[in-house]
């Protein structure tokens, strides 16, 4: 005798009943998150026992992280910096990926080997030089510094490039039928058909620039100058009565980071997904 399967209603109430579990597991270290920053961290950690509930609250942590880690000057800087490196990354990275998909020239491909042959240095390698550079430009402590070795990179010209090439040649056709130049059809047909994969670097630069903790550390000796992440590390340092100010103080740095990535969301999607299926 055969089975009828199970009614739809139910499929679905099985998928979001999973999903909902697994968002529950996802969700649950933020939430401790939260709770450890309102919570008094002696009462939280040795009385209680870290429960997964605020005790003891103290509203005015978030206040508190905010003056005492002086984070108003550090997410302007931040904030500033951050701009800075990701508009410079775009367009340097458009204009690269252009010319290596479209434009013949001499030795392009040994051009375009060496600049990815760049991505296995890591910052490391290349701090010590780097920074006496900036020092004997005179900009340590300053913009410049914190911004001008990053307007550039390998990882940016190989995504953007990879997006380019994947523009179908009949559009390329029809736009030079139509008198289009290189600067024309970058701007109306390149860009717009590839805004996926540029959505998704730029949420990957600015990840990268916000993030930053060791170059700003190795050109900066001023605290006036500290980014967010430095200063974070100064706020982690404080005694056992303050440790929920650290965590709050985490929290407020990576509020900037949230908004992005639910901002790009569909973007990163679209862009981590281009080529995924061919139709």
């Amino acid at each position: 005798m055969r089975t009828d399967p199970a009614p739809r209603w139910a499929r679905n109430a099985g998928w979001y009943a999973v999903l909902t579990a697994l968002s529950l597991v996802v969700l649950f270290p933020i939430w401790m998150t939260i709770v450890r920053a309102l919570s008094n961290p002696i009462t939280w950690s040795f009385e209680r026992g870290q429960p997964p509930y605020p005790v003891d609250i103290e509203w005015d942590v978030f206040t508190r992280a905010f003056d005492e880690a002086r984070f108003g000057r550090q997410l302007a800087l931040s904030a500033l910096v951050t701009v800075i490196i990701v508009v410079g990354q775009l367009v340097t990275s458009v204009l690269a990926a252009y010319a290596f998909a479209f434009v013949e020239f001499p030795l392009k491909r040994l051009m375009f080997a060496v600049t990815m042959a760049t991505l296995m240095l890591p910052i490391e390698v290349t701090l010590v030089a780097n920074s006496r550079t900036i020092r004997e430009l005179g900009w340590t402590n300053s913009v410049e510094g914190l911004t001008v070795p990053f307007l550039a990179t390998a990882l940016g010209i190989f995504l953007v490039r990879q997006g380019f090439l994947g523009i179908h040649r009949d559009l390329r056709d029809a736009a030079a039928l139509d008198g289009y130049g290189h600067l024309r059809f970058l701007w109306r047909v390149a860009i717009p058909v590839t805004r996926p994969v540029i959505a998704a670097f730029t949420v990957l630069s600015f990840l990268a620039a916000w993030n930053s903790y060791l170059w700003p550390r190795a050109i900066t000796d001023d605290s006036d100058w500290n980014t967010i992440q430095i200063g974070l590390r100064a706020v982690a340092n404080s005694t056992a009565d303050q440790l929920n100010v650290g965590v709050a103080a985490a929290l407020l740095a990576a509020l900037p980071v949230l908004l992005v990535l639910i901002f790009f969301q569909r973007h990163i999607v679209r862009g981590l997904t281009a080529g995924a299926v061919k139709g």
